[in-house]
């Protein structure tokens, strides 16, 4: 199975492993437990060993990845840039949506 068709078929469950979710984004499981616990990944709810999350959180933590890695920032300042980002997105969506570039 391709990555692109594990990730759509991750994004269609209703609910995720946390090593099934760290396996797609690159991270340890302990980085992810750490971010959720911590609050910097909304839409994750823990039941036990599965967690139910939104769909956009895969984009999220590996952009958190990312910022952590690339510029060595702290987890609170990459879950800020990934909020900011989330937003770019959704208003570019809106502009597209009008007709706009």
């Amino acid at each position: 199975m391709r990555e692109e068709d594990t990730l759509h078929a991750t994004l269609c469950d209703d609910r995720l492993a946390v090593e099934r979710v760290a396996t797609l984004c690159g991270v340890e499981h302990t980085w992810l437990v750490a971010r959720a616990q911590e609050g910097l990944l909304p839409g994750v709810v823990a039941e036990e060993e599965v967690w139910r999350c939104t769909p956009g959180l895969i984009q999220r933590v590996r952009r958190m990845r990312r910022i952590e890695a690339d510029f060595e920032a702290v987890p609170e300042l990459a879950a800020l840039v990934a909020d900011l980002l989330d937003e770019l997105d959704s208003l570019r969506g809106g502009r597209e949506g009008r007709g706009g570039a």
